[in-house]
């Protein structure tokens, strides 16, 4: 069956129609949550109110791209839940433990150790400056870096303009670009920024 016609088949309540959409779409769905959130376990209990309220809504479903209509969904639940966490301590980054098999995009079979260690190197330092960013801009990044939505996607997904999308992607990575020059310290030698020209460190 087509995605259309697994979604008619959900409407109508057949359960084994949308577990089908579940399947196709759950590592997106997580990997952008997981993006967004930080860590395993907010990006999984994201990931599940997400196919939750999608099942619940789908009679509303009118049509359109279904993976925007789910990844419009997990975003809100993360900027909410994000929204909430405010006011509360952050997790520091190096507590949180990648579960790689619920990760299977940061998986890279094909690299040797050493590329590894430094891709994780650089993966936990960007996060961590992601992390940093006001709830807005750290979905619209992941968005658009992660994701690879173009404005117009993002714009759909946020249910925001245009103009909207293009301020909030600048001030997020300017401000990821200023936490990175930062901490460059923390980054594997190779992907250090260098302030050219300016005679600074």
């Amino acid at each position: 069956m087509d995605e259309t016609s697994l979604i008619a088949a959900a409407q109508q309540g057949k359960v084994d129609a949308f577990n089908d959409l579940v399947l196709t779409y759950q590592h997106q769905v997580y990997n952008l949550a997981y993006r967004i959130m930080g860590d395993p376990a907010s990006a999984a209990d994201a990931t599940q109110e997400t196919f939750i309220t999608a099942f619940q809504n789908l009679a509303r479903f009118r049509g359109g791209s279904f993976k925007s209509y789910l990844l419009r969904i997990v975003s809100n639940r993360c900027y909410d839940e994000l929204r909430r966490r405010k006011r509360r301590p952050a997790i520091s980054f190096e507590d949180v433990e990648v579960d790689e098999d619920a990760n299977p995009m940061l998986v890279n079979g094909g690299e040797g150790p050493e590329a590894y260690t430094e891709r994780q190197e650089m993966a936990h330092v960007i996060q961590a400056g992601i992390e940093t960013l006001p709830p807005d801009q750290r979905v619209t990044l992941v968005l658009s870096d992660a994701e690879g939505l173009d404005y117009q996607g993002i714009a759909e997904v946020m249910e925001v303009s245009l103009g909207t999308v293009k301020s909030r992607l600048a001030r997020a990575r300017s401000k990821l670009r200023d936490y990175l020059r930062a901490n460059g310290e923390l980054l594997p030698a190779r992907y250090r920024l260098e302030d050219e020209g300016s005679g600074r460190g």
